[in-house]
């Protein structure tokens, strides 16, 4: 059994790196660009060289026609070698470098001629155009071989009396075009390689900006980026130097409310003024910044790049931040609970020893305050808020300043029927203002906390008063700004959240928030909430009480 050696085939493949692959192909076009400009320039080259000995031919042929001593002596002689327009021909003929210079009558007879044998013989050519008084330009075939000619009538006093033709060899035409062939290469070979070395000079260019990478690393990175950009759960905004978005990813596009159409649209004129164009453009500095955009509150970081642009990270902390707010009420509740504790079993001792003691009538008597004092602090809450979640809060706020060392009171101008359209956004906005205010209170004496809920057709109007430092004017309203705080922020979370929620919560519903000087000190925070309560409220609204103001602690 034979074996027959396996032949290997020659493939040719291109190189795999981008460089080389742009060079090459640059290299390529060139050259071809070289081919085909040569190829256009002697393609018309030889018909211009062809027109151009015609025509020289007709200007010699003009020229000696235009002498009317050889039209006298054509008339007056015989055709001979010796004779006058022999002579004058040939003197023409040498002067001009031509082929041949033909004087004929008008029966194509040959006066003149460079083979002299040819002299009083009819000419090869049909000479009927030029005698019929026309200029001929041709290229042809005579006695003496191929030539361009030019053939023009011979007048006399304004009569034809015959021809004149003249000849410029053929191969002379072709020798002028040969010789501008090698001169045209080398001008070709010359703009190919500054065009070789341009080409090379822009792949040096295109390997330092793509480090040298092959397509097929670029394709794939390319994949690989968009994988990563839509399947992370964090939105990324890559910005240019002008501040126009060039890349938002899907998450992104969630948390910021916009779609794929904003790419390429400046960041100030998609967003809007705020927080979270500032901290986008850079105008806000630091690493993991709060903002708020819309219902989220979001955590941004922002990397310049090299091009003058940036590269903007967003991760939602909506949730996280309602994990923290529960937190810090369920501490609140926690301190709550342990204050009652704390004031049981102090009333508990209390009561215990009155038993010991046989004072039976005392501690019948004790134990009727204590139940009262419970029942009042909460029975002046419900009496002026009628929304179970709203008066539930405020009872167990109550407990709290009380733990602190903070009287809480109800304005007397409170009343809040059981009507509202959002509660629970209520009961964001109360808690949030009155654990600022017992923040601002705590520790200073005299400490107190003002709640008044007011409504004014179906307009919610809150105003919480405290008797803390107050808030300078001309900070008056960065307060309300996403991020900024007077606190040290917990180990959990950040601050600066609060009242930016309050703030937009109030401009969601169509109303306001703000914050004054209190009068007697301290600072007086107020929201106003336009159709924040249903139709039904209208008729049923009743007048505020005018009770005495009480502290719940």
């Amino acid at each position: 059994m034979s074996s027959t050696p396996r032949t290997r085939r020659l493939r040719l493949r291109l190189p795999r790196r981008m460089f080389s692959q742009v060079l090459l192909m640059q290299v390529a076009i060139a050259a071809g660009v070289a081919v085909l400009a040569t190829g256009l320039f002697l393609a018309p080259l030889s018909a211009q060289l062809d027109d151009q000995a015609m025509r020289r031919a007709l200007a010699i042929a003009q020229t000696t026609a235009a002498q009317p001593r050889i039209a006298e002596d054509l008339q007056t002689s015989l055709p001979s070698v010796n004779g006058p327009v022999q002579i004058a021909a040939e003197r023409i003929r040498r002067a001009s470098d031509a082929e041949y210079v033909v004087v004929m009558n008008t029966n194509g007879v040959r006066w003149s001629h460079k083979d002299v044998t040819q002299i009083g013989r009819v000419v090869s050519t049909d000479p009927r155009r030029a005698l019929a008084g026309k200029d001929v330009m041709q290229i042809d075939s005579g006695t003496l071989g191929r030539s361009a000619r030019g053939k023009v009538p011979l007048r006399l006093r304004g009569h034809i009396v015959g021809a004149v033709s003249v000849g410029i060899k053929y191969d002379s035409v072709r020798n002028r075009l040969i010789h501008a062939i090698p001169g045209l290469f080398a001008y070709a070979g010359g703009a190919l390689a500054v065009g070789a070395f341009a080409a090379y000079l822009l792949s040096r260019r295109v390997q330092r900006q793509t480090r040298d990478l092959a397509f097929s690393d670029i394709s794939a990175l390319l994949a690989e980026r968009e994988a990563m950009l839509h399947g992370i759960r964090e939105g990324v905004v890559a910005l240019d130097r002008t501040g126009r978005i060039r890349l938002l990813n899907d998450e992104a596009q969630r948390l910021l409310g916009l779609d794929a159409a904003a790419i390429g649209g400046p960041l100030d004129d998609l967003l809007g003024p705020g927080r979270t164009t500032d901290v986008l453009a850079g105008r806000v500095t630091g690493t993991d910044l709060l903002t708020v955009r819309g219902q989220r509150v979001l955590v941004a970081n922002r990397m310049p790049t090299d091009d003058g642009g940036a590269v903007a990270t967003l991760r939602d902390r909506t949730e996280l931040e309602q994990l923290s707010r529960e937190l810090d009420a369920t501490h609140g509740l926690i301190d709550a609970l342990r204050a009652q504790d704390h004031e049981h079993a102090n009333r508990m001792h209390t009561l215990l020893g009155l038993l010991e003691l046989e004072m039976y009538d005392d501690a019948v008597e004790f134990v009727g305050e204590v139940v009262g004092d419970h029942r009042i602090t909460a029975e002046q809450v419900t009496e002026k808020v009628h929304d179970p979640l709203l008066a539930a809060l405020l009872v167990g706020k109550a407990t709290v300043a009380a733990e602190r060392g903070v009287a809480l009171w109800i304005s007397d101008g409170t009343l809040l029927p059981d009507r509202l359209l959002d509660p629970r956004g209520l009961v964001t906005v109360v808690g949030n203002l009155v654990d600022n205010a017992l923040d601002a209170v705590a520790g200073t004496p005299h400490a107190r906390v003002e709640v008044e809920l007011r409504v004014q057709g179906r307009t919610a109007v809150l105003r919480v008063r405290d008797t803390g430092p107050g808030i300078p004017a001309e900070r008056r309203e960065l307060i309300f700004t996403d991020g900024w705080s007077t606190k040290k922020p917990p180990a959990h979370g950040k601050r600066g959240i609060g009242l930016s929620l309050v703030s937009r919560f109030a401009e969601r519903q169509g109303g306001s928030a703000g914050v004054a000087e209190a009068s007697g000190g301290g600072a007086e925070f107020t929201v106003v909430l336009p159709e924040a309560l249903t139709e039904a409220d209208l008729a049923a609204e009743p007048a505020a009480p005018t009770a005495a103001r009480e502290g719940s602690r």
